[in-house]
């Protein structure tokens, strides 16, 4: 017996994503490295965010000098299987390197690389024409997971077109090391603390989505960078739910009255 009810489709699968919160001690407290991405990008255009992207497949080839936690260490706080571990942490160097120029290696003595003159393989990389275990190796580094610090892990909303499975990496700015906004992907890129940030967005000069809004939260409550590093995180997926025709303000999650509270009221009336 046929039925004229149409049963939902099936939510898109989201894509595994890395995402760096970059920090530095400052004068007036902890402080993140942001990017506002530009407004003709399909995702999150015109927001601020912290540097990351997409796994590319080739990040889990396990051809490369490691240091640090192996996969197995990192599947486990992160709730993922060992391959996709390993290519969550070589996405967040990956990533790290290609949109701001920040490099989470050493050379094959221990020392710092001279990331300047590595420009063009970051090109290469961000073009898809080098893998970052081929990077690796033709430069004789050593990828530095000791570097990163897991810290927390958001679902996009079911409802939503396009879905990522983010696990978000925390990582202090390596000395001797610069930021830039050298990416077409940002209309503008600096330094500011954690406090500034939200500040910002509650007085409208930023646009912060809920997982960016809730790690900068978790980044001002410490003083200094050492004290953030060293703070033990409970890693428990986050997946928001959105009514359909919801706004920004219908998310539901554990710190949404909080998210929503802190809201301009000329955000509070945008859809996702």
């Amino acid at each position: 017996m046929s039925s004229n009810i149409e049963s939902p489709s099936a939510p898109p699968v989201p894509k595994d994503a890395a995402t760096v919160v970059l920090v530095r001690d400052g004068a007036d407290g902890i402080e993140v490295f942001l990017q506002r991405r530009v407004q003709q990008m399909a995702f999150a255009g015109g927001m601020t965010v912290f540097p990351g992207g997409g796994v590319d497949p080739r990040d889990g080839e396990a051809d490369l000098a490691w240091q640090g936690p192996e996969a197995p260490w990192w599947a486990e706080r992160f709730g993922a299987t060992e391959r996709d571990a390993r290519q969550l942490v070589c996405a967040a160097v990956r990533e790290t390197f290609e949109e701001c120029g920040v490099l989470l290696v050493s050379d094959g003595d221990g020392g710092a690389p001279d990331v300047s003159a590595l420009a063009p393989a970051r090109r290469r990389l961000e073009a898809k024409e080098l893998s970052l275990a081929q990077f690796l190796r033709e430069e004789g580094l050593v990828l530095r997971a000791d570097l990163l610090r897991p810290l927390a892990h958001w679902i996009t909303p079911k409802n939503e077109k396009r879905r990522y499975d983010t696990r978000f990496f925390l990582a202090a700015l390596p000395a001797g090391q610069q930021a830039d906004d050298r990416t077409s992907e940002v209309e503008e890129a600096g330094w500011c603390t954690a406090a500034q940030a939200l500040e910002d967005w509650s007085a409208g000069r930023r646009f912060l989505l809920p997982p960016t809004w809730s790690q900068l939260r978790a980044v001002a409550r410490y003083g200094t960078v050492d004290e953030l590093l060293a703070a033990e995180c409970v890693i428990e997926p986050v997946e928001p739910e959105l009514p359909l025709g919801g706004t920004i303000t219908s998310l539901q999650f554990a710190e949404a009255a909080e998210y929503v509270a802190s809201m301009p009221p000329t955000i509070g009336r945008t859809a996702l």
